[in-house]
C-alpha cells in the first residue's frame, strides 16, 4: 500500500477504478467550464494532488485561456509535479500551485469567490458527519452564486456514503447536475450547482479537517 501521496498517486498509472474516476472529474470539469459565461473562469481546487484532473482537462479545452486557477496541495512533491505540467502548459501566469495546507481560508484568500470549486479524493477523508457539514456549509465563502462544485465519495463494504454527502449538499443550497458511478460502483463523483449566496469570510477559519492516511485512501 502507498506510504505517501506522492506514492499513491502513481496508482492512476495502473488502476483502473481510479482512471475511470479521474474520466469522470475531467468530464464534470469540461462541463463546467462549457457552462461558465463568457470571460475569466476562476477555478479553486481543494487537496489538489497533482492536478492533472484539472491540468489534464484544460490540456485540449477550447477555454484553457479564459482560466484563472489556484490548487492547494500540502505534499512538495506533488506541488513540483503540478507546476511542471503547468509550465508545459504555458500557463504559469493563470495557474498558481500553492504548497500549502488546504483546510485553511487563508489559502485561497484573493482567488475566490470561484466560478468551479474541485473537491476530489478529499470527502472521504471528513468522514465524521459534523466534519463533512463543516466543510460543505464552508463552501460558500469558496464559491459565487452558480458556482459548480466537483467532488467524490469512494464507497465501500456495501456502504453508499455518496448519498449523505448527495443529501447534504442538497440541503445546504446544492442543485444537483449530474451523478455517476465508477464502472464497478466503488467509486462515485458528483457534480452540483451553489444557488446560495456567497459569504466574504468563511463562517471558520479551518474550512475542514482532513484525517486520511494513503494506505486507506479511496
Amino acid at each position: 500500500m502507498p506510504k505517501d501521496w506522492y506514492e499513491w498517486h502513481d496508482l492512476y498509472n495502473t488502476e483502473p477504478t481510479l482512471q475511470q474516476r479521474l474520466e469522470i472529474v475531467r468530464e464534470y470539469i469540461a462541463y463546467s467550464l462549457n457552462a461558465s459565461p463568457d470571460g475569466a473562469i476562476r477555478i479553486v481546487s481543494v487537496c489538489a494532488g497533482d492536478g492533472r484532473d484539472l491540468l489534464g482537462t484544460l490540456k485540449n479545452h477550447p477555454r484553457i485561456n479564459d482560466v484563472y486557477a489556484r490548487l492547494v496541495e500540502l505534499n512538495p512533491q506533488l506541488v513540483e509535479r503540478g507546476r511542471a505540467t503547468i509550465e508545459s502548459l504555458g500557463l504559469t501566469k493563470q495557474i498558481e500551485f500553492i504548497n500549502g495546507d488546504a483546510t485553511l481560508a487563508t489559502n485561497y484568500v484573493g482567488a475566490v469567490p470561484a466560478d468551479i470549486a474541485i473537491a476530489c479524493g478529499v470527502l472521504g477523508h471528513v468522514a465524521e458527519k459534523i466534519e463533512l457539514n463543516r466543510l460543505i456549509n464552508n463552501l460558500s465563502f469558496l464559491s459565487k452564486r452558480g458556482a459548480f462544485f466537483i467532488w467524490t465519495r469512494g464507497h465501500s463494504d456495501g456502504i453508499s456514503y455518496s448519498d449523505n454527502v448527495r443529501k447534504t449538499l442538497g440541503a445546504s443550497g446544492f442543485e444537483e447536475v449530474n451523478f455517476k458511478l465508477t464502472a464497478i460502483g466503488n467509486m462515485a463523483v458528483g457534480i452540483h450547482r451553489y444557488l446560495g449566496e456567497n459569504l466574504p469570510q468563511p463562517k471558520e477559519q479551518q474550512l475542514f479537517v482532513f484525517s486520511g492516511v494513503p494506505s486507506k485512501a479511496r
